[in-house]
């Protein structure tokens, strides 16, 4: 079943055709895409589409995407509309929150044209973006980027006058387990190029043996990447059981006032040595705080946060809390692309001598194939044996 529905999902289509599927549901894209099979209908409520999570839409394959929302309103260049657009996976989009009722998780749905329809009723209606349409509001976002901008300097501004201690004073950084102190700590977000960066970071890992924290989801990248987690970072609503399992030392990510709703699903797994840690901002700047403040001497990040859209991207308030977590943490910072293209591996001098040995067995066995090659390996061998009975005969 699930190949007739792949190809479905990759024959092209007209902006007339009609295209049915399962409708899946939900108002977390993150959620949703955990249970998204190809070719069925995805439909979420996901304002100003980021590039994280159309990726991951993608992935999933889907026959379409129902978008309550407005997948770009215009605050900035968002890059998720384009990046379905481009994969082929038709967009419908802003057809409105009733249709987040008006449709039921697991019934087959038709989408015609800007149109879903169920048992051949319309229940939603929006306008079913193109490359055009999608460029068209990339360019109006651009033009009032400058005012997000100003947002994001006053909403920094603001969060340092609450959370002063974050850059100034002490964080109430809980102590782990894990020995952390002097050295070197790589953590792990499921955001931007993290399967790629994984990939190319693999010698390192391999040399230096970091520390692996992996924030919420970052974790089961870890382990899809054939790694085991030492810390599992976050509130723990997007990373599976089964890595919940895989002996990582747990660190929940808590509200100020020590509420913490992920220590219940942790516990609820048997696991009863977690840590709290209340904190405001972000599951990837309490890793980087907790990694800090036990003596990390650097922290390499994957899928962190870098550039101003990335920040915009995530779309909330408290992106400024991230801002100010990399000035704190500082020069023990690097982005995981940074050390790709600083790193080279290390070859060990066993791996130099395995070389070399190598070597000589490919000269001997291509001496010993040709007449000429042959003799001269005999005189070889011949003046090795005089040399060797000399050595014998001066230590007797």
């Amino acid at each position: 079943m699930s190949s007739v529905r792949t190809s479905i999902w990759r024959r092209p289509r007209g902006r007339d055709a009609r295209i049915g599927g399962i409708v899946r549901i939900d108002a977390r894209t993150k959620n949703l895409t955990k249970r998204l099979r190809p070719g069925d209908i995805a439909v979420i409520n996901h304002r100003d589409l980021d590039r994280v999570s159309a990726e991951a839409l993608v992935a999933c394959q889907p026959a379409a995407v129902i978008n309550a929302a407005p997948s770009t309103s215009g605050r900035y260049p968002n890059l998720g509309p384009g990046i379905l657009v481009a994969a082929g996976v038709p967009l419908v989009d802003a057809v409105g929150d009733t249709v987040m009722t008006a449709v039921t998780e697991g019934q087959h749905a038709t989408v015609d044209g800007g149109s879903l329809l169920v048992a051949g009723q319309a229940v939603a209606h929006g306008a079913l973006l193109d490359a055009a349409a999608v460029e068209a509001a990339m360019e109006e976002a651009r033009a009032g980027l400058a005012i997000q901008i100003e947002a994001f300097a006053n909403n920094t501004m603001e969060y340092l006058r609450q959370e002063r201690e974050l850059l100034l004073g002490d964080v109430g950084v809980p102590s782990v387990r894990t020995q952390i102190d002097g050295r070197h700590v790589l953590i792990v977000v499921r955001g931007y190029h993290y399967k790629e960066d994984l990939q190319t970071l693999r010698p390192f890992i391999r040399d230096y043996k970091p520390v692996l924290i992996g924030v919420d989801g970052g974790a089961d990248a870890l382990v899809e990447a054939g790694y085991r987690p030492h810390l599992i970072v976050g509130d723990m609503d997007s990373v599976s059981d089964d890595t919940l399992r895989c002996g990582a030392e747990i660190v929940v990510h808590a509200y100020r006032d020590g509420r913490a709703p992920g220590l219940e699903r942790v516990e609820s797994l048997g696991i009863k040595d977690a840590v709290v840690f209340p904190a405001t901002g972000t599951s990837e700047d309490i890793a980087m705080l907790l990694a800090d403040a036990e003596g990390a001497t650097l922290i390499v990040a994957v899928g962190t946060h870098v550039t101003l859209i990335e920040f915009l991207d995530k779309g909330r308030a408290g992106m400024a809390s991230t801002f100010l977590t990399r000035l704190r943490v500082g020069g023990k910072l690097v982005d995981a692309k940074g050390v790709s293209q600083l790193y080279r591996s290390r070859i060990g001098g066993p791996w130099l001598l395995l070389l070399l040995g190598v070597g000589l067995a490919a000269l001997v066995v291509t001496m010993a194939a040709t007449p000429g090659g042959s003799a001269a390996l005999q005189v070889l061998l011949s003046r090795w044996d005089d040399l060797w009975s000399w050595i014998v005969g001066v230590f007797s």
